[in-house]
């Protein structure tokens, strides 16, 4: 397997930027998630690791070795896209053998070959069945032993789960997770969707009009996110606007929060103040904490929790709670929020 470098990669069409003086090391057996909203450029960072574009400015190496202009059949990649792109008119097996016959590979090593690759994803048995025989999900396996039957060294998965249900989503990625560790090969997922972008990744990168944000594990992102924009696009939680009033403390509407982030604030500063609706707890917990007491404006029952909208004094924020905890509407309510989670982000006006 390889490690991948990007170094000072930009890319227009026109006048969109579609990558942003990019920067990423991605590690040798790595499971690497480039997440953002549509449009962001991460499937163009994709496919010029792929091979499929190439930069107008910058430098792509595999394992040190400048791979920038080398054309895709020449990087040992193997891509999964996001319609899954299988032949109608060829049977199971013949999808997956297709790149090990256009290879000039012979007959029995494509046999061999093509039958682990289905034991991989769990089609043995299924290879005389045609894609429009298989369900989303047993469509998706096929792809995916498609690209595994060339034993690639980079796997490069284009919102592969983006067209089945949630059901089968959850499914798939455990899967993809569990075969991609047993495997050990480098890989990079491309996802707008944040929930399965911190289940399945060992890192991400959060990408933004062209722009890399912030590198770091899932903890990372979502415990210590860089701005608003990341903090608001992973996870959700309540924003709201302050200023600092002393060392440590922050200013709420009048309502004063203590804090632990690193940020370099003096007296007097705007920030902007994140706080995860998880990380509202009715009982005190052991760590220094925010006592926030407050009135429940409405109660919605979401099955796993119950999502409370709570009015604090001038502002108002959402948290969450066991679905068994009784709580009744303009009621009041005492609740505590851990220093450590009270997230301090750089000012920006909230729109």
């Amino acid at each position: 397997m390889v490690n991948i470098k990007l170094k000072n990669i930009n890319k227009n069409f026109g006048e969109v930027a579609a990558a942003k003086s990019v920067n990423l090391f991605i590690e040798d057996g790595e499971f690497f998630t480039l997440l953002g909203p549509s449009g962001c450029g991460k499937t163009t960072i994709m496919r010029m690791i792929a091979g499929l574009e190439y930069p107008d400015e910058g430098t792509i190496l595999f394992d040190g070795k400048d791979v920038t202009k080398e054309p895709s059949f020449k990087r040992n990649t193997g891509m999964v896209f996001q319609n899954y792109a299988l032949w109608p008119h060829m049977s199971v097996e013949e999808n997956v053998a297709y790149g090990l016959k256009i290879r000039k590979f012979n007959e029995a090593e494509i046999k061999k070959r093509v039958t682990e690759a289905l034991e991989q994803v769990k089609l043995t048995g299924m290879g005389k069945r045609f894609p429009t025989q298989l369900s989303g999900g047993q469509q998706q396996r096929v792809a995916l032993a498609r690209v595994l039957v060339i034993n690639p060294s980079v796997l490069l998965l284009d919102e592969p789960l983006s067209n089945l249900d949630a059901k089968l989503r959850v499914e798939m990625r455990e899967e993809i997770k569990e075969l991609q560790k047993r495997l050990g090969i480098t890989t990079v997922y491309v996802t707008h969707d944040q929930e399965e972008a911190l289940i399945i990744s060992d890192r991400i990168a959060v990408q933004n009009k062209g722009e890399i944000k912030q590198i770091g594990t899932p903890l990372e992102i979502y415990d210590h996110p860089k701005d608003v924009f990341i903090a608001t696009f992973i996870g959700k939680g309540t924003l709201l606007q302050g200023s600092i009033s002393e060392k440590n403390k922050v200013n709420v509407d009048n309502y004063y929060l203590s804090y632990t982030n690193n940020l370099e604030l003096k007296e007097g500063d705007k920030v902007n103040v994140l706080i995860r609706p998880e990380s509202f707890v009715l009982n005190k917990p052991s760590e220094e904490s925010n006592r926030l007491e407050g009135i429940i404006e409405s109660i919605t029952f979401v099955g796993q929790y119950t999502e409370l909208k709570i009015v604090i004094g001038n502002f108002s924020i959402i948290v969450n709670t066991s679905p068994k905890t009784i709580l009744n509407k303009n009621e009041k309510i005492v609740g505590y929020v851990p220093y450590g989670n009270t997230i301090l982000l750089p000012y920006e006006e909230l729109v």
